[in-house]
Order: structure tokens, then sequence, then C-alpha cells
């Protein structure tokens, strides 16, 4: 027959147990509770919407939908009043971001084309937009101005107006400042799309396979495979191969 000494050892046991299993069932609880991807998501992106539009542009920006959509050869876009209220009351613009390229691209150049796209929200509503999407000098300037650097390259160099534009970071600029301060308070893309290692295979050789060829005289862009001997009609010179 156990002892009442040896009884008291297997009941703290035993309790000790359960408070263990315990701790561990609240702790996974937590854990689930806290996986909630499309406010985790989409709550990140609208708040660096908000501290964007008051650090770049004073505030002046209306509210709008940002939106996570697939769009081929798009780091992202704006569409101005694409949205409205259910009750017709209330009309939104959308800024749309790719999330294709979030895991290539990280939480700054994100951002970046956040604030690309604010830049046309706020030509929508203050300046004058180009059709069919033409990235007109207007636009150039406001990108300039909040420290973003247009060029169709996204490279120094670059035509700064076209109607397939990209941007590289001021060193130092309103957005390298911004950005920066975002990230270091907290901010960060919380899903990234995966992709096996099949796929980066074939977008890797896909991307070795292309070469951007210039004119050094008018800056006509073409692409094509390595060691193609291109001529532009228009100066009657030998395109350059360029690294891309």
């Amino acid at each position: 027959m156990a002892s009442p000494k040896r009884k008291a050892q297997t009941k703290s046991r035993a309790k000790s147990a359960r408070l263990g299993r315990t701790k561990q069932s609240r702790r996974r609880s937590r854990t689930k509770r806290k996986f909630d991807p499309t406010p985790q998501s989409y709550g990140p992106l609208h708040r660096a919407c908000m501290t964007l539009n008051k650090k770049l542009f004073s505030d002046k920006l209306p509210p709008c939908l940002v939106t996570l959509q697939r769009k081929s050869r798009a780091l992202g876009y704006f569409w101005g009043r694409k949205f409205r209220s259910a009750d017709g009351t209330i009309i939104s613009d959308e800024i749309a971001l790719n999330p294709a390229h979030f895991a290539q691209r990280g939480a700054k150049k994100v951002l970046s084309t956040l604030a690309h796209e604010l830049c046309h929200q706020w030509q929508q509503h203050f300046g004058k937009p180009s059709s069919h999407g033409y990235h007109n000098a207007e636009w150039a300037a406001k990108m300039a101005e909040i420290g973003l650097l247009p060029s169709d390259t996204g490279r120094p160099g670059g035509m700064k107006t076209g109607p397939r534009m990209t941007h590289y970071i001021q060193h130092g600029g309103a957005f390298d400042r911004a950005a920066d301060k975002l990230i270091a308070n907290g901010f960060a893309l919380a899903f990234v799309e995966r992709t096996t290692k099949a796929e980066r295979k074939i977008a890797l050789k896909k991307r070795q396979s292309k070469t951007r060829y210039s004119c050094e005289s008018c800056d006509l862009n073409a692409w094509a495979k390595p060691g193609t001997n291109l001529i532009c009609g228009t100066c009657r010179q030998r395109l350059v191969p360029q690294s891309i």
C-alpha cells in the first residue's frame, strides 16, 4: 500500500502535468487566433497608405480602396472612381498591388509601388492625367518631389515619361525616410506568395533569356535574345545591349 507521502507526490506530479497541458493548449489557442491572413495582409497596407498620404501628400488625398490583384507585367495600378458604396452615395478610387512580386521585392519596394500609385491618385484629383494611362511630365514631377525618380528602366538614365513606367528610390529623399520609419515601426508583408524550386528555376531562365537593347542617340529600347543584332530605324545606329 502506498504511503501518504507517495500519494501526495503522485497527485503533485499529476497536477503539474495537467497545468502543463493547459498552458500548451492556451498557447496553441492564442497562436490559432493570431492567424488571420485577410486583416493581417490588408491592415498594414491600409495604414501605410494613410501614413504615406500624410507624409508625402500633406494628407490631401481622399481614402481609397487598396486591393491585391494579379495583373500580368504590372507591379500595381491605379483606377480612379472604380468603386461606389452600395447606396451609391460614395465613390472610391482603387489602388491595386500585385502580390505575386512581394517575396522577390520586399517591403520597401512594395511601399514604393504604393507611393507610385498614390501619385496617380494625386494627379487624378489635383492635376491633369493623360489618357490611356500615359505617364506625363506632371506625374513625373510629382514623383520626383516625393523622392521616387521615374524611369522606364528602373535605373538612372531611363526615360521619365511614357506609357509604361517604373521608378527608383532617391536615397535620403522624402519617400526613403518615410518608408524607413514605417518599417522601423513594424510594417511588414504578412504573407507572400509561395513558389516551388522548379518555378523559381523557370523564372530565372526566363529572365536570363532576355536582353534589353538601347539606342544611344534616341533612347529607344527593345528586348530580344542575347546576341541579337538590332538597328534603330530612326537613327540607323546599332542598339547596344544592356543588363536587366
